[in-house]
């Protein structure tokens, strides 16, 4: 898969204008399973062929049970300098519901591990609106996170999709659906705890201290153009999308003879506007309405001036120096703002 990945970065050099990289992304699936020569062979055909800034931030998803102190020093020794690990919860019987095979005390060893090895840019993944007579296990995970100085949370509310182990529970009864004002305060108690303790809330789900940002996420949100490589991965060009095929056998196959595996969507001028509302709402920097006017050529404020004005009656929206941003109270109804926000396509 590897030598395909490559293979696809030399093929795919000239998509991106701007040669210059400032992050770099392992993600999806369980990047961590790559070796040494593999991810210096994917680095290597990076740097051949763009031009990495110094300091550029090279992050690598990773689960707990896969960070041990040998693997740890070989992606430091690869040059990532990031890890974003899937730590769910510090709580064993949360950890048992999620099915996660890790354990809090690998959790917490595997974080002091990187810091250890000098990768003290650790961003970990939380869950909230697990299932909990109080909030008291939500209070203790976010003290956990205190206690081994990580700057950077994404914190998500557990959903359930019906294709899921979850989903057959919920459809067999063996669990109730997410209790909707349990959720809510839960989020209440994520911003006003983690703001608390010097976390600034950045994006709906995303936390850091010291500006310690997702700098490769916040670029998508801002719908700056990037590059996916690999099975499934997504390319934007500010114009158009591309998706490469999900199937690796497929992947691979097309990639050897040459050829790139993917789909061609070419963004109207509705889907450039939509799609910048629903991303950049959800963050500290809002949408700003003179590009929602170039996006959408002029027809934003046409047809969204009184829906934008309601939101404001309602405490939901606010607007400075003509950026739109979200309240503290918008920001429990993000993604339901934004679909009001869309113009038509």
């Amino acid at each position: 898969m590897a030598e395909a990945i490559a293979k696809e970065i030399t093929l795919r050099k000239d998509y991106l204008t701007d040669k210059k990289l400032e992050t770099i992304y392992f993600g999806g699936g369980t990047p961590s399973l790559l070796d040494q020569a593999e991810l210096d062979l994917i680095l290597n055909t990076i740097h051949t062929h763009f031009n990495v800034t110094t300091g550029a931030e090279i992050t690598l998803e990773a689960n707990p049970d896969d960070l041990h102190p040998d693997k740890i020093n070989q992606l430091a020794g690869a040059g990532i300098n990031r890890l974003s690990i899937g730590i769910q919860s510090f709580h064993e019987p949360h950890l048992k519901f999620l099915n996660r095979i890790h354990s809090s005390s690998e959790a917490e060893r595997c974080v002091k591990f990187a810091q250890d090895t000098g990768i003290s840019n650790i961003s970990v993944d939380l869950i909230y609106a697990i299932p909990a007579p109080d909030h008291t296990i939500l209070h203790q995970d976010l003290q956990r996170v205190f206690d081994l100085r990580i700057p950077h949370i994404s914190a998500y509310c557990l959903t359930i999709e019906p294709q899921t182990a979850f989903g057959s529970w919920l459809k067999k009864k063996k669990m109730k659906p997410i209790d909707e004002e349990f959720a809510a305060t839960q989020f209440e108690i994520l911003v006003h705890t983690l703001g608390q303790n010097g976390f600034e809330q950045y994006e709906i789900s995303n936390f850091a201290s010291e500006e310690k940002y997702s700098r490769h996420n916040s670029s998508y949100w801002k719908a700056h153009p990037y590059l996916g490589v690999g099975p499934s991965a997504h390319s934007f060009n500010g114009i158009s999308r591309e998706y490469n095929v999900s199937h690796n056998a497929q992947y691979i196959n097309t990639i050897t003879q040459g050829n790139i595996p993917s789909t061609l969507e070419i963004l109207t001028q509705a889907d450039q506007t939509n799609e910048y509302l629903l991303t950049g709402l959800r963050t500290k920097w809002g949408v700003n309405i003179h590009q929602l006017a170039v996006l959408s050529g002029g027809t934003f404020l046409n047809e969204k001036q009184s829906i934008v004005q309601s939101f404001l009656d309602q405490g939901l929206i606010s607007v400075r120096d003509a950026v739109i941003m979200l309240t503290p109270a918008g920001k429990l109804f993000a993604d339901r703002i934004a679909a009001d926000l869309f113009i038509d396509r």
